[in-house]
């Protein structure tokens, strides 16, 4: 499928998507509450995964997902109660102070490479629960903030505000695969010192990865306090928003967008089932699908897809050439 053609099927989608809560008068069963909600739910772990898998492409492995999606959550509920930003201002400051912070601990983490930076990045996270729990009546302590005012019109605003989320990590990590930045990071993965000799400014566009996905993850954050209206230190900084779309990237693919979206689908609904069968159990389920696909099945569904595809392609090529030969 050509480029073109990708972008006119990823519209199509869309538009159709943004349409769904117009039917849900005419088709509850698919546009009701349980199902907007089911999809909010799908959207935020599906914006969540395509950014790890954004930074991924350079190499680095974070763990820092829930981290910079808490702060997002707390960037939004301060931004509203403490400085009387409304709501939408709100979102756009939590992906900016989510960005901020990720800017200021970039120039210190990005120098640290495999498991030093993963590491690192998974402390980050727990760091950022642990201020904020103790922050007193600014951040509300161990109860944390309780929103009064949140976006209204329902549930069909608040669908239409994840999937702009989706939308703003899907155009973002298209971008990544479009500029000059897919070349920097896939350099920089393969080969680090032989894409410095190049003279390919490794830090540069590992900072610029890190803030950006960071940014997204952050207003990802504030736009899901609006529909919870709570920000506590356990549930903000949760290890479902990491171990949940590092698991949906693994398993559609990772270094494409398109990977993590197929993960997304089709790991949010199960997740959903998991939680309410396996209300204490769901996160050990997430890593072992983890585990499962690293060892079977390392490219995920979407380059399962692709080698299956070339192999077509090269098998029917060669039936082509076998009569002249």
């Amino acid at each position: 499928m050509s480029n073109r053609s990708s972008v006119a099927l990823g519209l199509a989608v869309f538009a159709l998507a943004a349409a769904l809560p117009l039917l849900s008068g005419i088709l509850p069963a698919i546009a009701g509450p349980y199902p907007m909600s089911l999809a909010r739910s799908v959207f935020t772990y599906m914006a969540l995964a395509v950014t790890w898998d954004m930074l991924l492409r350079s190499g680095q492995v974070s763990f820092g997902i829930a981290g910079f999606y808490g702060i997002g959550m707390y960037g939004s509920a301060i931004a509203m109660l403490r400085f009387g930003l409304p709501p939408l201002l709100s979102i756009l400051a939590a992906g900016c102070f989510a960005a901020a912070i990720a800017l200021l601990f970039g120039f210190i983490i990005l120098r640290l490479r495999a498991i030093y930076f993963s590491i690192v990045t998974l402390a980050m996270a727990e760091i950022f629960r642990i201020i904020l729990h103790n922050g007193g009546d600014f951040t509300g302590g161990a109860e944390g903030l309780i929103l009064p005012n949140l976006i209204s019109n329902g549930d069909s605003s608040l669908y239409w505000l994840a999937l702009g989320g989706v939308a703003l990590a899907v155009g973002a990590s298209s971008w990544f695969e479009r500029s000059k930045m897919r070349f920097a990071l896939t350099a920089i993965r393969n080969n680090e010192l032989q894409a410095k000799s190049s003279g390919i400014g490794i830090f540069k566009y590992m900072l610029i990865a890190f803030v950006v996905t960071s940014f997204i993850q952050g207003m990802i954050g504030g736009i899901q306090i609006q529909s919870y209206g709570v920000a506590s230190p356990d549930d903000s900084f949760s290890a479902n928003y990491t171990l949940l779309p590092l698991a949906m990237a693994l398993l559609g693919g990772v270094h494409s967008t398109i990977g993590p979206v197929v993960g997304a689908l089709l790991l949010g609904v199960v997740s959903e089932v998991l939680k309410l069968k396996l209300p204490y159990g769901h996160l050990v389920v997430y890593g072992i699908i983890i585990v499962l696909v690293i060892l079977f099945m390392p490219k995920g569904l979407y380059g399962f897809w692709v080698k299956a595809a070339k192999d077509r392609r090269s098998a029917a090529e060669a039936r082509r050439e076998a009569p002249h030969a």
